[in-house]
């Protein structure tokens, strides 16, 4: 087969013996493809379910067979914090990007929240869009937050071109962005009911202790309640921690999300980084009554698991916990399952300093550069205050010591708080993004007696299902002709260890950090250009300049 020249001589094609591509109907094939690309408009100009030869194109076309590597749409990470302005010694724009390209995706969705002002109004969402020209790598859309108080900022953003919003039911650990109480969930439902928005949520709630007040509700209560005392147990063991934060706080904060659902019912709701199996067979349940809500999960829930986190690793700590390996089972049955309620995967990128991490000795890294402001936050309505320098600390510590001594106190009430290794005074976040497709494929083959997803299951959950999530499925997530030509370029086959140095991110601090996985991206194209090369000049960003565009189309139905 020949096929005839277009008006524009610098067509681009790209052909693999695997290719995952989507049908007209929407399914995902896996298939030989040859895909022709206009560098013009950025976009995929046909698709043919066929490897051709380099001679069926005119010698002017650009030609490559990537054959017998796969040929994937770039992915689109649908929850990603890159903090940018206010708190870009975390991570910006620029270094966020870069890691994503690098590992095949195309497009990250930026959280609202750790950039100060945070996207919760519309001068907000401006200064966020004027802090990312000239940086991104990749495309970026942006959610917008929802806050006590902020409600007649909604639709505006809306207008603006945020592709959701998000809020919290817990502390989300920084003052900006406050948690919403139920009659604040009741007022953006009810603000965002008629539009083609998604309205999620980080559904952690801490349980009333004395129950409902009268004509109240579940996040009313806890707005009113006395905070969780600080848990029993040793603050660098990790169960002490995972057992602060139980299922029972995610599965509150689903009911009291479900019992209000009624206000906007044609309103897409959405629970981010679903940690808790829990949560399922409710989710389940009001969909089945159709209830339009979906979740999402990460890849540190699927490839981590309890039972394995060494004490003091606080690399690890995240909000909602990694649990244990029973439920990360019940976690992979429900994102095998196309209708289930976990529709999609995503990094939940979200870095800090490592200083924050208070890293023990024998993790901290020799690419940490020069210290950080300090940062005050809350865990579990557990008000911890950022480390003072060793002198002082002892100095602390011994004068508790002495107060143990005279007043007889019990161990639990004097005991010291921890620096390094202390899960409660660590920052949570874990930092991910550019690595779900070897996270996902190296999990899956390891947990092929349960069932692995197939590459075009973890295309659907990352590609395809995270581009309808936030409106982009009619440009980004799939291979078909008329859509932004976003590829990547993924051997399966290659077998290497993530060290520090490939750490693409600003501050190269992970858990994945050692973990040696099977698969990697080795180019990723954005709308037809070449981004990046494993092992390319500029260190793998072959166009030596970004050309990632900030997404402000106003989203549709």
């Amino acid at each position: 087969m020949t096929v005839s020249a277009l008006p524009d001589d610098s067509v681009v094609v790209i052909a693999s013996s695997r290719t995952v591509i989507t049908l007209p109907d929407d399914t995902l094939l896996l298939t030989p493809a040859t895909i022709t690309i206009s560098p013009a408009t950025g976009k995929i100009t046909s698709v043919v379910q066929e490897l051709l030869p380099r001679s069926s194109f005119p010698e002017a076309w650009v030609y490559h067979d990537y054959s017998p590597k796969l040929l994937l749409p770039g992915l689109v990470d649908a929850h990603v914090h890159l903090n940018e302005p206010g708190r870009t010694e975390w991570e910006g724009f620029n270094t966020g990007t870069k890691a994503a390209a690098s590992g095949g995706v195309t497009t990250v969705i930026d959280m609202p929240l750790n950039a100060i002002p945070p996207t919760t109004t519309l001068a907000g969402f401006r200064k966020k869009l004027a802090a990312s020209r000239g940086q991104c790598w990749i495309d970026v859309g942006f959610y917008g937050g929802v806050v006590p108080g902020n409600a007649a900022e909604l639709l505006p953003l809306a207008e603006a071109g945020v592709r959701g919003f998000k809020g919290f039911l817990i502390d989300s650990g920084v003052e900006e962005f406050p948690a919403v109480s139920s009659k604040d969930i009741a007022l953006a439902m009810t603000t965002l009911k008629d539009e083609p928005t998604t309205l999620m949520f980080h559904a952690e709630m801490v349980p009333p202790l004395d129950g409902v007040p009268a004509g109240g509700s579940l996040s009313d209560a806890v707005q009113q309640s006395e905070l969780p005392a600080r848990p029993a147990g040793e603050l660098d063991s990790y169960s002490t921690f995972l057992e602060s934060r139980p299922p029972a706080f995610e599965t509150c904060a689903v009911g009291e999300i479900l019992s209000l659902a009624h206000l906007a019912p044609r309103l897409h709701l959405h629970i981010v980084h679903l940690s808790a199996a829990e949560c399922i067979p409710l989710l389940r349940e009001a969909r089945r009554r159709g209830v339009n809500i979906t979740a999402e999960t990460c890849f540190h829930y699927l490839g981590f698991a309890a039972d394995d986190i060494p004490d003091g690793d606080t690399r690890h700590k995240c909000c909602p916990p990694i649990r244990s390996q029973t439920n990360q089972l019940g976690l992979w049955r429900e994102i095998a399952d196309p209708a289930g309620c976990i529709q999609t995967v995503v990094s939940d990128h979200s870095p800090c300093t490592p200083e924050l991490k208070l890293l023990p000795p024998h993790l901290q890294t020799e690419f940490q550069d020069g210290p950080r402001p300090p940062m005050q936050h809350a865990d579990s309505g557990i008000d911890v205050s950022p480390p003072e320098d060793e002198k002082k600390e002892e100095e602390q510590e011994e004068m508790k010591q002495a107060e143990v001594e005279t007043a007889s106190l019990t161990a639990d009430e004097t005991r010291p708080t921890k620096t390094q290794g202390d899960f409660f005074a660590a920052w949570g976040g874990i930092s991910s993004v550019g690595l779900g497709l070897p996270i996902l494929h190296t999990a899956a083959a390891a947990a092929a007696a349960d069932g692995a997803l197939s590459v075009v299951d973890i295309v659907r959950l990352c590609s395809q299902a995270t581009a309808k999530q936030v409106g982009l499925a009619h440009r980004k997530g799939g291979i078909r002709a008329g859509m932004d030509a976003d590829l990547c370029v993924f051997d399966d086959a290659d077998v290497w260890t993530l060290r520090a140095a490939d750490m693409r991110w600003k501050n190269r601090c992970s858990p994945w950090e050692g973990h040696t996985f099977r698969g990697r991206v080795h180019e990723t194209w954005l709308r037809g250009r070449k981004v990046f090369q494993l092992g390319g000049e500029n260190g793998g960003f072959v166009g030596g300049q970004p050309i990632g565009e900030a997404i402000v189309e106003r989203r549709t139905a």
